[in-house]
């Protein structure tokens, strides 16, 4: 595809039998090039053997395929007592990105808990700069902090909120979960071509065009309450957000580059509609 947005599955393809370092061949044979490797059952060790490691992350150069790691989700810095051993999962799974060379690891950042909005990100950036610490004592370098925009109004993990993270934390980058954001707070927030603007605009405003050019994007349809996100529901489920297309015409308009992780529960069939929905609008087919 050249220079352009990277499209690839959350996860082990659901028409792939084998070992996890045969996945990059499988997505190139139907045209995709990235994989966010799952790690979301780790505890403070990596699951992943090196030699395994090893294998993916050849198998990834050869095949040019971008890998990106999901930590753990028991993870949660927005409560000081479980910091530490949010810590420890999470520099689990950094160590593992480096040995499989993933440019990112992506986490969901707390959970307000009875704390206010404001105390439990406060206690998520400092747990953060405690983070970039150790993870330069242990000589993890070359990954970034993915923070990822979260789906229920409990969690911490509001676009302001990940913005302020990434503004604090060097290593930080927005992880822009669109289907999250469109649940949140109820509303169906991410409806319009001008909504996917407005998220853009903020983060090139306040983080700098080559985040915005660059990000790393989760997207899926998704149903919701009141409280925020139900259920992912495959691309072309009716009756549910956000639209694809909508922004397959901002990625072109503005010339984005993102990495586009698909989180629907046809991870790499979707994956390849949501590429093939991006070129034909690209083409003008659209």
């Amino acid at each position: 595809m050249g220079v352009g947005p990277r499209f690839g599955p959350a996860g082990r393809p659901v028409n792939y039998t084998g070992r996890t370092s045969g996945v990059p061949k499988y997505l190139h044979s139907i045209g995709l090039d990235a994989f966010e490797y799952q790690a979301v059952r780790w505890g403070d060790k990596p699951k992943m053997s090196r030699k395994e490691a090893e294998r993916l992350r050849l198998e990834a150069k050869h095949y040019d395929v971008r890998l990106s790691m999901h930590a753990s989700y028991f993870i949660n810095f927005g409560d000081r007592r479980k910091v530490d051993a949010s810590l420890e999962r999470l520099l689990a799974c950094l160590t593992a990105a480096c040995w499989i060379d993933a440019y990112i690891v992506v986490f969901h950042p707390g959970y307000y808990k009875g704390r206010s909005p404001e105390a439990a990100l406060q206690t998520c950036i400092d747990a953060l700069r405690r983070l970039e610490k150790l993870m330069d004592s242990r000589g993890i370098k070359g990954v970034y902090l993915g923070v990822e925009t979260t789906g229920r109004s409990a969690q911490l993990g509001s676009l302001e909120e990940v913005v302020r993270i990434c503004e604090e934390i060097e290593s930080a980058r927005p992880v822009v979960d669109w289907a999250h954001l469109h649940a949140r707070d109820g509303s169906a927030s991410i409806s319009t071509k001008e909504d996917y603007l407005r998220v853009l605009e903020i983060i090139e405003g306040r983080l700098g065009s080559q985040v915005v050019k660059n990000l790393h994007v989760h997207f899926s349809k998704i149903e919701f309450t009141r409280k925020g996100e139900r259920k992912h529901h495959p691309l072309d489920a009716a009756g549910y957000g956000p639209d694809f297309r909508l922004f397959a015409e901002v990625m072109v308009e503005l010339g984005l580059a993102p990495v586009i992780i698909c989180e629907t529960p046809l991870l790499d069939i979707d994956a390849v509609k949501m590429r093939d929905i991006y070129l034909s609008v690209r083409e003008g087919r659209g």
